[in-house]
């Protein structure tokens, strides 16, 4: 039968639910600490947006045409371009996490944004270069070699593969620490420095799109219409401005210190956890302590106490056998750990089951069959003989959520502050509300939700296109393309609400030193849902290859049932959403301590009276 023991806290007999948040120190990556931080806040966002805007113009401008590129210009099949393109887009979520350890651990956010934008500029010159000099991709296909192409030779491919693989590295840096490194300029221990915060993330945003839809349109127009040499010049010149903008407002900056490995001390407190599995916590037994000790310089608040994950609380119980030094530190982490990293420890955990829901999330809101739709569709404007591009359709998405960010930010975050500010005023308080507007995770819900009406219309519309395709006896249907646009702006709005809800989640519930890290997970998010969704269709393609119904993802639309493929990607989006609701309920935001603070206090009382 196992043994009750007492609770005690060392070195801060005080309760950490009532110790309030220390601001973060004010290191800079340079060395040397500073009295105070000089927190710029908005007057330092023209260089940091600016410079997110340029390397988006850049990067998406030229990554978002190499297909194209390289089935063209280098003469590659689709197969291996595909191949190509999906490696390299895979390696570039995954460096992310390297970047972020790199940027948390080492160098700081400003140093690694430093060098990774650097990185990316290079890696854009090296790829216009392959398109600037004939000697540096293959001859160009002539008619009268009878479809005969000539591939690239190990030269053309290695030079090739070093600018894919200098965008990895700036990708890696940048990707991870830019969204960190903008709320770093903000105070968050003040009302208007949370504001700023959260204004922040939703422009951020919109700038991306912004990007996108510049992009997506001018950018590959010049690529594919004009020359390749100048398309790719272009976005080599955006990432010249965005290193600019970046450096000239290098004065400006808070630049966060960094404090060694953070994934060390998660490490930490699971591997003690382990060891000291058999302790048991609670009960009136005398002879065990919860070891509470913080680090004086720690840029991560004091987190109280959660009784959430309890089994990680005995990696804090110090024995007879666990040594402290002289300044109340653990004289060695791997066999006890202080209650502020255990509680930081499960701050990551609390995040990965709301982190899961992103990637049935991303197969719902990111529905790449409408460009087939859209092929097998009319596209051509009323009264016109202008066609519009199959794959320009995805526009529709990225101008609902350009037109939603700032009406979201302008005008519902105020008027919802409104109301909060009178309830308050009718409650008695005074003090004016800092929020406004859905909290994290109420955006990433309604986001989600979205997915599920997207797919559900994306069922009618395609029965709709198919039945009147079959009736007409052709391949392409008499149903304008533009019946596509509702459940694109769906999926625009889902991501304004769910893509920018995840960044600020992952930024405020991630401890202060691992932001980089939380940064990456939104892309690693990214990726693993591409992985699922391939391995979806493929499941479905062979599944159905031999049934009654016949395939449903065939080549031709009309001979297929996407309509069943959008019912079921609805049911998964349903169940994603059920899933969410039962993460959020269960869910504890970091710093709130609601579910462990009145426990925590009464073993303190006990201790207080022991004591005395």
């Amino acid at each position: 039968m196992e043994k009750n023991v007492q609770e005690k806290t060392t070195n801060e007999i005080e309760s950490p639910v009532k110790t309030p948040p220390r601001p973060p120190p004010a290191p800079n990556d340079d060395g040397g600490d500073e009295p105070e931080i000089n927190y710029r806040g908005i007057k330092s966002m023209p260089f940091i947006i600016g410079n997110e805007t340029f390397e988006k113009l850049g990067a998406i401008g030229t990554l978002s045409n190499l297909q194209v590129y390289l089935t063209t210009v280098f003469n590659m099949s689709r197969i291996s371009a595909t191949m190509l393109l999906n490696v390299f887009n895979g390696t570039t979520n995954i460096a992310t996490l390297v970047g972020a350890y790199l940027s948390d651990t080492y160098f700081g956010r400003y140093k690694t944004l430093g060098f990774a934008s650097v990185a990316s500029l290079f890696g854009l010159l090296v790829v216009n270069l392959t398109a600037v000099f004939k000697n540096l991709h293959p001859a160009k296909c002539l008619p009268e070699n009878n479809g005969h192409c000539v591939g690239p030779d190990a030269g053309q491919t290695a030079f090739l593969l070093l600018g894919f693989g200098l965008l990895i590295i700036g990708a890696g840096g940048i990707r991870p620490c830019n969204l960190a490194f903008g709320a770093d300029q903000f105070n968050p221990n003040t009302e208007s420095g949370k504001r700023g915060i959260d204004s922040f993330f939703n422009w951020y945003y919109f700038t991306v799109t912004f990007a996108e839809i510049v992009s997506v349109t001018v950018v590959v127009y010049v690529q594919s219409n004009v020359s390749w040499s100048i398309g790719l010049g272009i976005p080599t010149i955006f990432m010249f401005f965005s290193c600019l903008l970046f450096f000239v407002g290098s004065r400006m900056y808070v630049k966060v210190k960094p404090e060694g490995s953070p994934m060390s001390s998660l490490c930490q407190v699971l591997v003690v956890a382990v060891k000291k599995r058999r302790l048991v916590l609670g009960g009136d037994h005398h002879g065990v302590e919860l070891f509470n000790y913080a680090p004086p310089k720690s840029i991560n608040s004091r987190l109280p106490y959660t009784d959430q994950f309890r089994f990680l609380d005995k990696a804090a119980i110090r024995t007879s056998e666990d040594r402290v030094n002289p300044d109340g530190s653990p004289a060695n982490p791997w066999s006890l750990c202080s209650m502020q990293h255990v509680e930081e420890t499960k701050c990551v955990l609390r995040v990965i089951p709301v982190a899961l829901t992103a990637i049935l999330y991303h197969i719902g809101a990111q529905q790449q069959y409408v460009v087939f739709q859209a092929l097998q569709s009319d596209r051509y404007l009323p009264n016109t003989n202008f066609q519009i591009p199959a794959a320009s359709y995805v526009i529709f998405a990225m101008l609902s959520l350009s037109l939603w960010v700032p009406f979201y930010d302008r005008l519902v975050i105020p008027f919802m502050r409104r109301i909060k500010n009178k309830k308050r005023t009718r409650a008695g308080e005074k003090r004016e509300s800092s929020g406004g507007g859905f909290t994290a995770l109420s955006r990433i819900g309604i986001g989600i939700f979205i997915t599920v009406i997207e797919s559900i219309i994306g069922v009618f519309v395609e029965q709709r296109r198919r039945s009147s395709a079959l009736r007409a006896g052709g391949p392409t249907s008499p149903m304008s393309a533009m019946w596509l646009v509702p459940q694109l702006a769906l999926g625009g709005l889902a991501e304004a609400f769910n893509a920018i809800g995840q960044i600020e989640f992952y930024y405020k519930e991630f401890p202060e030193n691992m932001r980089s890290i939380a940064g990456s997970f939104f892309f690693c998010g990214n990726a693993v849902s591409s992985y699922v969704y391939s391995f979806l269709i493929s499941i479905v393609h062979k599944m159905t290859e031999k049934s009654g119904t016949g395939n449903w993802l065939p080549e031709d639309l009309n001979k297929g049932r996407l309509d069943n493929f959008y019912y079921l990607v609805a049911a998964l989006c349903a169940f994603n959403f059920g899933f969410f609701l039962l993460c959020a309920s269960w869910y504890r935001y970091k710093g709130s301590g609601e579910s462990g603070s009145v426990e925590m206090e009464m073993e303190v009382k006990k201790l207080d009276q022991h004591s005395a």
